[in-house]
């Protein structure tokens, strides 16, 4: 659906994201745990300010273009808050501390802004070339739809985050420092020999004619953690496209998704035994959106007629989350 948006519309979005943007990292510049409370509220205030952009839409712009954008902001939102539960178990495995996951996710987020612009305009651009690519995207959904399954029937198994692409990759340009060293990225040489002359890392023994540029646990997490949303927005973006073709609405959808989950995922880490079935929501609405687009894709190719509305996508992609969401809770109840 190409509809295009004013001049007006565009700067709204700019203002609302840049400016909240830039008061998140004020707020959040120490290092230090963010409280759960915290937490909560600046999770509220992003969704507050995701919904007072869809109302703006709406004023502006009709009902149909809000229900779109909604619909690609819910959607976003459940496969970022799903990225998050990946992100717990790095940290935990590269054992970064509480007070210092915020300025990993603080970077990772700005290389989810860069990589997601460029792959929605790469995305969009593609179905000007006809349905084939509708069914590209609709067979990829599924794909991740099938490799959540079974993952999730492999729960039990622990990652060994030393074998990841991004992980190796960055061991091949630089050595690496075995220990945390502050909320530093990376050590020169006379930085390694201060550490090490620290009476705790006696024991650490190490080749300092090897390089002159060290990287920390802190760089290789980060590392894996910006290659690890590009392969999630390679399942995402294709989903959020599922919903509209509009740059801006894709875009926009996503940014607002985004932005807030940095305080977000402290929410999520004091909640995370409560939301067991969210996944299982997640699943089911990406099986959604693969038919969704066969279903667009069949009907430009075959003019059958068969669609689903704008609203209807919204429906269903809100109470599938909200049934997500009370399962878990009734299935929490029941165990205890």
């Amino acid at each position: 659906m190409e509809l295009g948006f004013p001049l007006e519309t565009i700067l709204v979005f700019v203002v609302l994201t840049v400016g909240g943007f830039f008061l998140d990292m004020y707020a959040h510049r120490a290092d230090k745990v963010v409280p759960l409370k915290s937490a909560i509220l600046w999770s509220l205030f992003w969704i507050g300010l995701a919904i007072a952009f869809g109302f703006y839409l709406e004023y502006r712009h009709g009902e149909t273009v809000a229900n779109l954008y909604f619909t690609g902001y819910a959607l976003e939102k459940a496969l970022s808050v799903d990225n998050l539960f990946v992100f717990m178990a790095l940290f935990s495995w590269f054992a970064i501390p509480d007070h210092l996951r915020h300025r990993v996710l603080y970077w990772g987020i700005v290389g989810a802004i860069v990589f997601r612009a460029i792959f929605v305009a790469i995305g969009t651009s593609l179905l000007a070339f006809g349905p084939w690519v509708e069914l590209l995207f609709a067979a990829i959904v599924a794909y991740t739809a099938v490799l959540m399954l079974k993952a999730n029937d492999d729960d039990d198994e622990l990652e060994d985050y030393s074998e990841h692409v991004a992980y190796k990759f960055v061991r091949k340009i630089w050595p690496a420092y075995p220990k945390l060293a502050g909320n530093r990225f990376f050590l020169n040489r006379k930085e390694v020999e201060t550490e090490l002359a620290k009476p705790e890392n006696n024991k650490l023994s190490l080749d300092l004619s090897k390089s002159k540029t060290w990287v920390t646990p802190l760089f290789l997490c980060l590392a894996v953690v910006e290659v690890s949303d590009v392969m999630f927005a390679f399942d995402s973006v294709p989903a959020v496209i599922a919903v509209s073709r509009e740059p801006l609405i894709v875009y926009s959808a996503m940014m607002f998704a985004i932005l807030g989950l940095r305080t977000m995922y402290f929410v999520l880490e004091a909640m995370k035994r409560y939301l067991v079935h969210l996944e299982k929501a997640v699943i089911a609405l990406l099986f959604f959106i693969a038919a969704k687009l066969a279903l667009s894709a069949t009907d430009h190719m075959f003019g059958h007629g068969y669609k689903i509305q704008p609203d209807v996508s919204l429906y269903v992609v809100l109470g599938v989350l909200a049934l997500g969401v009370v399962a878990s809770v009734f299935s929490r109840e029941k165990a205890e």
